[in-house]
């Protein structure tokens, strides 16, 4: 098998390819332990999508026990049997629901979804390269998050149960020795995303490498289509935040385990220190889950509107401004703690200039589809509503920037329509745009375009029934990781209103299951694939579907962006970044032409 260098990037920088070469790899180096970042992508996806079902079930249960409450006759060890309809959880079992829902979500599905599956399927094939540049260390960080995942699974499995103490896991209840001595899920909690860790870190430093050594030639910083500026912006936020959740982690577990007092007050520790730790890097994650959604966001609503991306130097300065602002404004989670004023007053006010870029971001977006010739596909709906449901959770943090105002709402479940419409609205519709768009780059066929705008519809009109209701209950003074509401008089005329939620996040969840069809019933079923159906100008819409091990014969050569549709003096309406500029009035390639 013979191998040609290419030079890419920087002129000292080489790397391999292997053009046009039959693939001899056995079952297990191809699919399983790949160093393929493709088939590493796509293992990430289907872990996350499992972790994304499971974090979807946990909160079907947790809305069956709110819209229907109730405390049931202990019976077992979680379920008991009603005393009345609904009630079927435990109190304690309810607390472990609310804390793995969270940490299920957060960590092993938006996350993953976002920076593992399209940092992998985008990054090589967006900057022109072979593969990654450490692609032993790509499967490893795939190989050591699936045991992290492993893990938080057997958690419910142990004595006591998971943990339940908040997916924040605030000290000093998560600290306390005697605490975590009966519900050994704590630990496991603490370990599982201490080995998550290490794979994200792995990750991010593949992403950089590859991102800065390894583009084609002609492939400057400013011709990066913008879902690789947002993972790269992305990498350097989770290489410096996770070692400080890590070290935080380490430091809880010694004080569950070998007797330290880090966070223990009788005997001088700080309890507040775990949450200036966790919130440190906590609003860093809160852009390491939305900067990916962002850029996927951008790249559709540009290729859907048929126009080039409105503002795109504005759009890259917005995301490095929000990377850099999110490191400043952690405690505008803490107000609540008794912080002084005088830095309560600071934080307030960096968490409503980063409104700034961010609202750069959203006016640019809207720029690109002024006027737009707006192709509705699934991808594009999903995209649009991306947008839309950012706005209403950027509208909710402004609120909630105020001091005086977050100490009324805090711990509300104000709050819990907020971060849903920032990191389920935002994150998972923008996720939704990715798949439904990459899916016949990856997999070769086309999803149902029918199914997916039945999917859109259910999963956008639910969704906002879910979600916009709890702005309300936040109001009215309904308190976060509540039992059961009837308990308190003031609460009982909201229930109502908590059935309401309930019944659509049932519906919700029905409605994903369409999705799930439709992805795996399109895998061997859905309409074989064009290399370029979308009419896209990035470089992996030169490939064919799906793109061989490899990627590309010859090192392809950029001309221009990323995003050049409708320009002037062409027969078709998008230009793509290898085409030469001789090529002016070219086109015939695949796809329906706007």
């Amino acid at each position: 098998m013979s191998t040609v260098p290419i030079e890419v990037g920087h002129p000292s920088v080489q790397h391999w390819a292997e053009p046009g070469h039959a693939d001899d790899r056995s079952f297990l180096r191809k699919y399983v332990f790949s160093t393929d970042h493709k088939v590493i992508g796509c293992q990430f996806l289907f872990m996350s999508l499992f972790f994304l079902l499971v974090g979807g079930a946990l909160a079907m249960f947790i809305r069956w026990q709110l819209g229907w409450p109730g405390t049931p006759v202990p019976g077992g060890a979680f379920l008991g049997e009603a005393k009345a309809p609904g009630g079927i959880i435990l109190p304690e079992f309810y607390n472990s629901l609310v804390t793995m829902h969270g940490t299920f979500m957060i960590f092993f599905a938006i996350m993953p979804l976002l920076v593992g599956v399209f940092g992998n399927w985008l990054i090589p094939l967006h900057v022109g390269a072979a593969d990654m540049a450490f692609p032993r260390l790509n499967m490893a960080s795939f190989w050591t998050a699936v045991p992290a995942g492993l893990i938080m699974l057997a958690s419910f499995f142990v004595t006591g149960g998971a943990s339940a103490a908040g997916w924040t896991s605030y000290a000093p209840l998560s600290a306390v020795p005697e605490y975590s001595g009966v519900y050994m899920g704590q630990k496991l909690w603490c370990i599982s995303l201490i080995v998550l860790g290490f794979a994200s870190l792995m990750g991010a430093v593949n992403y950089i490498t590859t991102i800065v050594n390894m583009r084609a030639p002609g492939m400057t910083w400013m011709r990066l289509p913008l879902p690789i500026w947002a993972l790269f912006i992305t990498a350097i936020l989770v290489l410096l935040a996770i070692p400080v959740l890590t070290g935080a982690l380490i430091m809880l577990l010694f004080d569950q385990t070998i007797g330290t007092t880090f966070f223990l007050p009788p005997d001088g520790g700080q309890p507040l220190m775990w949450q200036h730790l966790f919130w440190y890097f906590g609003h860093p994650e809160v852009y390491i889950l939305i900067l990916p959604a962002m850029g996927i966001a951008s790249e559709v609503l540009s290729n859907g509107s048929r126009k080039p991306i409105f503002g795109y130097r504005f759009m890259v300065y917005a995301i490095v401004a929000i990377a850099f602002l999110g490191w400043i404004v952690w405690g505008h989670h803490m107000f609540q703690s008794g912080m002084n004023p005088y830095l309560g007053a600071t934080f307030m006010t960096s968490t409503m200039i980063i409104a700034v870029p961010s609202a750069i971001k959203v006016f640019n977006w809207l720029g690109t589809l002024y006027r737009g010739n707006i192709h509705f596909h699934t991808p594009m709906l999903n995209a649009i509503a991306f947008v839309a449901m950012f706005v209403i959770g950027g509208l909710s943090g402004v609120f909630m920037a105020s001091t005086p105002v977050d100490i009324y709402i805090h711990d509300t479940y104000f709050i819990v329509a907020h971060i849903h419409y920032v990191l389920f609205g935002g994150s998972l519709f923008a996720i939704f745009a990715g798949i439904y768009f990459w899916y016949p780059k990856f997999f070769g066929r086309m999803m149902n375009p029918v199914l997916g705008k039945i999917h859109f519809v259910l999963t956008f009109v639910f969704y906002n029934l879910v979600f916009f209701p709890m702005h309300n209950l936040g109001l009215d003074g309904m308190m976060r990781r509540i039992y059961d509401p009837n308990q308190y008089e003031f609460l009982q005329p909201l229930q109502p209103m908590n059935t309401l939620i309930s019944v659509s996040a049932l519906l919700l969840g029905a409605a994903q299951l369409i999705f799930m069809f439709n992805f795996l019933w399109s895998l061997r079923r859905g309409k074989k694939a064009p290399s370029n159906p979308w009419n896209a100008n990035s470089l992996e819409w030169t490939l064919p579907s799906p793109p061989p091990h490899g990627n590309f014969a010859t090192m392809p050569t950029v001309y221009r962006g990323p995003y050049e549709y409708s320009s002037p003096g062409r027969d078709v309406d998008y230009w793509p970044q290898s085409e030469p500029p001789d090529g002016r009035r070219g086109g015939g390639r695949e796809g329906v032409r706007a």
